[in-house]
């Protein structure tokens, strides 16, 4: 059985059981559902493609928490698995990792990088008091397959992007729903996250660019919203498009998040429209 179609059922098992076996631990920190949000794709707290300024788990004052995560993006002609991790210290300090694997299925060939992360909580909070929380953060990106970006135009391996990211819950927004948004921004120099390598032959310096999420709950487990960001576009080769998605997420329980989506990637390595979907598995502790 292909390996997309044993995580999506594997996914959907542990959806279906979970709330059952969350009964016979321990719930993993004080803070309140959902507002660990889920795991990006490069290993960071936040929504699919975009870092939130929630730090991941439910780690409040006093607690350690962390999270598995695995992901996977099937579009046109790519595919992307993501396996990742993370450790949020007293509400205040995540360190994440983040291994990226691209299959590039129409012209043959496999892109891989690694991402180290760092996030801090600067002030505010997500839920109490009237400023959103803001944090700042780091990700160091090592691309570990250079031989294709350096030839088509990337002239480095390793880079890191930093970027602020301020997101603010409204308990009884709109429709009498809880809302949750996010903004960030971030400085970069990175060609398709870092898969094609860093700089290009159009400039290489770094690009500020911007990134923002929304989502309503439907009611305390199930969420619906939007992503949109931004990317530099370094390479003649190929243009590079701006990224978005429409997701569903499902909190069953504190142990565990489950989240899917219709990708709009833009045009990769020359082939456009690349839109797919997007299945994400994340267990908190």
């Amino acid at each position: 059985m292909p390996k997309r179609i044993v995580f999506g059922l594997s996914a959907l098992l542990i959806g279906a059981v979970q709330p059952a076996l969350a009964q016979q631990f321990e719930t993993p920190g004080s803070r309140l559902l959902a507002t660990g949000g889920a795991s990006t794709i490069e290993g960071s707290g936040g929504g699919g493609i975009v870092p939130w300024a929630t730090l991941s788990s439910y780690a409040d004052e006093g607690e350690w928490g962390g999270t598995a995560q695995m992901t996977e993006v099937q579009v046109d002609d790519f595919s992307l698995s993501v396996q990742g991790a993370s450790i949020n210290w007293n509400n205040r300090v995540e360190v994440s990792y983040a291994r990226q694997q691209f299959d590039l299925e129409t012209i043959g060939g496999e892109l891989e990088q690694q991402v180290w992360g760092v996030k801090a909580r600067i002030s505010g909070d997500l839920v109490y008091g009237a400023w959103p929380q803001v944090s700042a953060g780091v990700q160091y990106k090592r691309n570990q397959t250079f031989a294709l970006p350096q030839a088509v135009g990337a002239q480095d391996d390793t880079s890191t992007d930093y970027y602020v990211s301020a997101a603010k819950a409204w308990l009884a927004g709109p429709f009498s729903r809880t809302w949750v948004a996010n903004l960030t921004v971030r400085s970069t120099e990175a060609n398709q996250l870092g898969l094609l390598g860093f700089g290009g032959d159009k400039g290489d310096s770094r690009e500020w660019v911007g990134e923002a999420s929304v989502a309503m709950f439907v009611n305390r487990y199930w969420a619906i919203g939007m992503e949109y960001r931004q990317k530099p576009d370094l390479l003649s080769f190929a243009k590079e498009d701006d990224w978005k998605d429409v997701f569903v997420a499902y909190f069953p329980s504190k142990h565990v998040s489950l989240v899917g989506a219709y990708a709009d990637l833009g045009s990769i390595a020359g082939l456009d429209s690349q839109t797919g979907w997007y299945l994400s598995v994340q267990a908190s502790f």
